[in-house]
């Protein structure tokens, strides 16, 4: 990180009330956690109302794909570095190439019948007041249930807050690790075709 996080980073020694009881549940479930939640301890109504939204929109029935794409959208344009990098990855876990992750960063998709679902999530982010009955019709069009339109609503308004709380905390993307860094082999040192005599 290139600056100081702005706010303690708690565990459950250090939380206090609810944070404390959540993280420990966590701490007993993961080993420990991210920076971000960690860091959300530091009020117990914002970890609290993070977790469960995040467990919430991992009920919903939109695909993986989907969802990344979306989740990409919106940080995208909200320019969380922690965010992009966490849905990139797991953007490439879903299945998306290099040229779908870069599509999906510019709320659109290669595939028409999902490029209108992820322009109406970064629609849904960017000016939702703009959102007509015309537009839920065209997604119900496309075989999305009430559910599922809902759920991008949700979807959306997870990543603004992981992505607004990470800008406000000062929360960067950690730099590799030394064991994680590949170093290009320099190749063998004859040729494929060189013979010995």
């Amino acid at each position: 990180m290139t600056e100081a996080v702005r706010f303690p980073i708690h565990d459950s020694s250090t939380a206090v009330g609810v944070a404390a009881e959540r993280l420990a549940e966590l701490e007993a479930r993961h080993g420990r956690v991210g920076t971000m939640v960690a860091t959300m301890a530091g009020s117990p109504s914002v970890l609290a109302g993070y977790l469960d939204l995040s467990r919430a929109v991992k009920r919903t029935k939109l695909t993986r794909a989907v969802t990344e794409r979306i989740s990409l959208a919106v940080q995208d344009h909200l320019d969380c570095a922690v965010c992009l990098e966490a849905h990139t990855d797991a953007a490439r876990a879903a299945g998306l190439d290099d040229s779908e992750i870069s599509l999906a960063r510019a709320g659109t998709s290669d595939d028409p019948t999902i490029a209108p679902i992820i322009a109406f999530g970064k629609r849904a982010h960017l000016e939702p007041a703009s959102i007509t009955a015309a537009d839920i019709d065209a997604l119900r069009a496309l075989g999305l249930r009430d559910r599922d339109v809902l759920d991008i609503v949700a979807l959306v308004a997870l990543n603004v807050l992981t992505g607004t709380f990470n800008l406000v905390a000062g929360l960067e993307p950690d730099p590799p690790s030394p064991t994680t860094l590949v170093v290009a082999s320099p190749g063998p040192t004859t040729t494929p075709m060189e013979t010995t005599p």
